[in-house]
């Protein structure tokens, strides 16, 4: 086996008050277009994963979230074709701003035991049961 490329890519479990997890659909035109997934994105060369993961809300979500806000729960590590990917997944379930949108991708509120109800990437279907076991 070839030595694949390590990606780190970090994730977040953003909890509301009704203690539904956001997830968000890869849009067309990206890598695994129209599965589900936890919002987050790469990390940046030099780059700590909790600066990423909040550069990265704001980005997609339009939302502002302190560092102590993120908790960390777990992470997933997975060997796609081409790169092996790791990615911690944080908890939040306190930030200012509305949940928006901002890359034209869609948005839903799910409850954790309703998860497996929508396609992810194979790297984000392991987290599912530490979120179930966290808010059920």
């Amino acid at each position: 086996m070839a030595d694949l490329k390590l990606t780190l890519v970090v994730a977040c479990a953003l909890v509301d008050a009704d203690k539904r997890v956001l997830i968000a659909q890869r849009p067309e035109g990206k890598a695994l277009a129209g599965l589900w997934e936890f919002p987050g994105g790469k990390c940046e060369p030099g780059e700590r994963p909790e600066h990423s993961l909040i550069r990265e809300l704001h980005e997609e979500l339009g939302i502002e979230v302190a560092e102590p806000c993120l908790a960390p729960l777990t992470f997933a590590s997975y060997a796609y074709e081409t790169f092996h990917l790791l990615m911690p997944l944080y908890i939040c379930r306190r930030w200012e701003g509305m949940v928006t949108a901002r890359e034209g991708q869609n948005l839903a509120w799910v409850r954790a035991n309703k998860l497996r109800d929508y396609p992810m990437p194979p790297a984000d279907i392991p987290l599912i049961p530490h979120l179930i076991d966290l808010l059920m």
